[in-house]
């Protein structure tokens, strides 16, 4: 089950995924005819928030999933995504350009597009601790 974030001031719900647990929940409603039941239950949220898509390789069966789920949403409900990829390298994700280039369309249209060219946090974070040696990085002591 995705985990979900209420607004209490603006009755805003919103739910949040992993893309590849979100593909995973997905999968395994349409396995056992549920995926309809699924798409209700998630169209009852004002936004979805699908992190890192294209992080984890996924099949063809399993992007399809994301595609009916992106297809459902469009012009019914807000879709925000977080992604290493852009678009060009997005046929990766959905494996044949006509599925790319239709999710990508149902994405873009009536969107605002962030595309954000900073470092890594992570990476930063590792970096600023590299001089505390906690047995996983050089140290900074000389012998």
């Amino acid at each position: 089950m995705t985990p979900y974030f209420h607004d209490p001031l603006s009755s805003f719900l919103s739910s949040f995924a992993a893309c590849n647990l979100l593909v995973q929940e997905l999968l395994i409603a349409k396995q056992e005819l549920k995926l309809p039941r699924l798409l209700k239950r998630l169209s009852k949220y004002a936004a979805l928030i699908i992190d890192d898509i294209g992080y984890v390789q996924h099949n063809r069966q399993e992007m399809e999933v994301l595609f009916v789920l992106l297809s459902e949403r469009y012009e019914r409900g807000s879709v925000m995504i977080t992604s290493n990829l852009p678009f060009s390298k997005w046929e990766r994700i959905f494996k044949d350009p006509m599925t790319t280039a239709a999710a990508i369309d149902r994405l873009v249209h009536h969107s605002i597009i962030l595309e954000l060219n900073l470092s890594s946090y992570r990476l930063e974070h590792s970096k600023a601790n590299t001089g505390h040696n906690n047995g996983l990085g050089q140290s900074n002591s000389t012998k």
